[in-house]
Order: structure tokens, then C-alpha cells, then sequence
């Protein structure tokens, strides 16, 4: 666990927010025990800025990872930072259980991705025939 959130403060310090300057690491663990991290993004077109979690997540899959499992999120906050929507929602999706919430102060909070998005839509969600 500890360095996983090293590796998301790490990722944080190269974050582009000239915006908003709220600067955000992610870092996610594998099942076969491999670290990606990832930094936000953000676009003078707000729409197109991504989290940091976002890009952990992708970066893993991108390498061909599908069984993700812990998160770690950080970020310059009061109190440790939660991921917005729709990370959590791509979590659910690459079955991420559990999410370490962090500041850089070094407050952390564990929580189940179940805790953060109790209802997620998955793939579940999508069965039927079509016609209805």
C-alpha cells in the first residue's frame, strides 16, 4: 500500500492543471502485482481534461491488464481526496475493489469501491434482447 501512494505522488508532481491547479497522482495495482500511475490532464476545453485515475486505469489496460485491484488516489486537499464519478464508474468496470484516498499531508482513507458507488452499472445492466 505505501508504494502505491508513493508512486500516485509521485505521478501528481507531473500533472498539467493550469487551470485549476489542483494537481492530482493515481496509481492502481494489478492482480499480478504490477503499478501503473497517472497524473490529470486538463484541456483549455474543460470536457477533455482527464483524472488521474482515469489515466492510471488505462495505462494498465493499455498494457494488457485486465485484473486491477487496489487504487490510490492523492491530491493537495483538507482531508484525503475521493475520485469523482466517473472514475469510480471505469473502477466498477475494470473491477477495482478497493480505493486508498490520500492527501499530501499523508491522511489516508480505505474504502471499497462498493462503499463509493454502491449501485455501478456494468455489464449486467446491458442484458436483454434489444426490444425492449
Amino acid at each position: 500500500m505505501k508504494e502505491l501512494i508513493e508512486r500516485a505522488n509521485l505521478a501528481r508532481k507531473q500533472a498539467y492543471a493550469p487551470y485549476s491547479r489542483f494537481a492530482v497522482g493515481s496509481a492502481v495495482q494489478t492482480a499480478s502485482g504490477k503499478l501503473f500511475d497517472g497524473c490529470n490532464i486538463e484541456n483549455s476545453s474543460y470536457g477533455l481534461t482527464i483524472c488521474a485515475e482515469r489515466i492510471a486505469i488505462f495505462k494498465a489496460v493499455s498494457a494488457g491488464e485486465r485484473n486491477l485491484e487496489t487504487i490510490a488516489v492523492v491530491a493537495d486537499t483538507p482531508g484525503p481526496t475521493a475520485p469523482c464519478g466517473a472514475c469510480r464508474q471505469v473502477m466498477a468496470e475494470f473491477g477495482i475493489k478497493t480505493v486508498i484516498m490520500c492527501n499530501i499531508r499523508g491522511e489516508e482513507k480505505v474504502v471499497t469501491l462498493q462503499e463509493l458507488l454502491p449501485l455501478a452499472f456494468g455489464n449486467q445492466d446491458l442484458a436483454g434482447d434489444g426490444n425492449e
